[in-house]
């Protein structure tokens, strides 16, 4: 069964067609996201389990009592979440600031619901995400690579 349970199921030309508008509109979204006036969209940087070349990735998040929530869009399929869990790691530009994250880990809908604003949880459910990732904000001595890292634009 190939059911819409934890995010958004896309079929193999559908993904496709995702990836293609992604690499148009990242570039687009990664120049206005993580700023001080956009509280949606943050940037998510993230080394590539196979290339290890550092991405970053625009991504809806919003922080959390010392960690940060992201919904799981695309479920176990996305490129970042892969990253991420097989590094263990990542880091996020939020509002002008840059936050090390670590330890990631999968919660539902109704643990992730107090980070998010109730027009976005309204969304969430519409299409079907039931899943998100959280990480818990590192120590600031963290020998964590930066976001100033070079840096390549991801879906």
């Amino acid at each position: 069964m190939n059911e819409a349970v934890n995010g958004i199921h896309l079929g193999p030309r559908s993904r496709r067609g995702v990836r293609f508008f992604a690499r148009l509109i990242n570039p687009l979204i990664l120049a206005i996201a993580g700023r001080r006036w956009m509280p949606v969209v943050g940037i998510l940087h993230h080394r590539g389990r196979k290339s290890g070349r550092m991405y970053s990735t625009p991504l809806g998040m919003r922080p959390s009592a010392g960690a940060f929530v992201m919904p799981r869009t695309f479920g176990d399929n996305a490129a970042w979440y892969q990253n991420v869990l097989a590094a263990g790691w990542c880091s996020v530009t939020y509002l002008g600031r840059d936050y090390p994250l670590v330890d990631p880990e999968i919660i539902d809908y109704p643990t992730a619901a107090p980070a998010f604003p109730r027009y976005e949880r309204l969304q969430f459910r519409l299409v079907g995400i039931n899943e998100y990732l959280r990480m818990r904000q590192a120590s600031t001595d963290s020998s964590l690579p930066t976001a100033n890292a070079p840096v390549t634009a991801r879906s």
